[in-house]
């Protein structure tokens, strides 16, 4: 055990003090281990666990290919999602926007696999971080590509109740469910 902190309080103070930053993310630098990526979660688990990192890192992940198109790129990736989760408290990073990005992220991707569990997990990120409208916005819009507009609807008004922020990203969420886009929020919006 003392071997392994030391290696890991090593990889810190190197990486600490490298002025060249070459990561596209602008994120910590981290060991990559390009198989499992084993490495670099235990190396986020074992020093930050913060989710930041973990959001950094799963972005990196996503980059390897279309998730939608791949099944075993996504079965990795709802797997590193879970983990993400799993090592971050809700309690702890509830007002973390990489935390509710993790949560918003992790769902969409179950919505690939299963609308249920992708529900329960945009149900979990809106119960966690609803201060975010992002979070209230990307359920809104499961639940619009699920044919439930009504629920949309729901969604987005007990957003606004709730004063999650920004106001304009919930008022344009409307307007467009209103004008029965099938987007609430175009990637210009977003």
């Amino acid at each position: 055990i003392a071997s392994i902190m030391n290696r890991v309080r090593d990889l810190k103070n190197k990486y600490r003090n490298e002025d060249n930053i070459t990561d596209e993310f602008n994120c910590t630098k981290i060991s990559a281990d390009t198989t499992d990526n084993s490495g670099t979660v235990n190396q986020i688990m074992m020093t930050t666990n913060n989710p930041e990192d973990w959001l950094c890192f799963l972005l990196r992940l996503e980059k390897r290919g279309i998730p939608q198109m791949d099944a075993n790129l996504l079965n990795r990736l709802i797997g590193r999602y879970s983990q993400a989760v799993t090592a971050l408290p809700a309690e702890k990073h509830s007002q973390d926007e990489s935390y509710a990005r993790i949560l918003v992220r992790f769902a969409e991707l179950k919505a690939l696999q299963d609308p249920e569990e992708a529900r329960d997990q945009f149900h979990l990120a809106r119960l966690n971080c609803k201060k975010f409208a992002f979070v209230h916005v990307a359920f809104a819009q499961f639940e619009l590509s699920q044919g439930n507009t009504k629920k949309c609807k729901q969604l987005l008004q007990k957003a606004v109740e709730c004063s999650a922020v920004p106001l304009e990203m919930l008022e344009t969420a409307l307007q467009n469910l209103h004008s029965q886009k099938k987007q609430l929020l175009s990637d210009e919006e977003k």
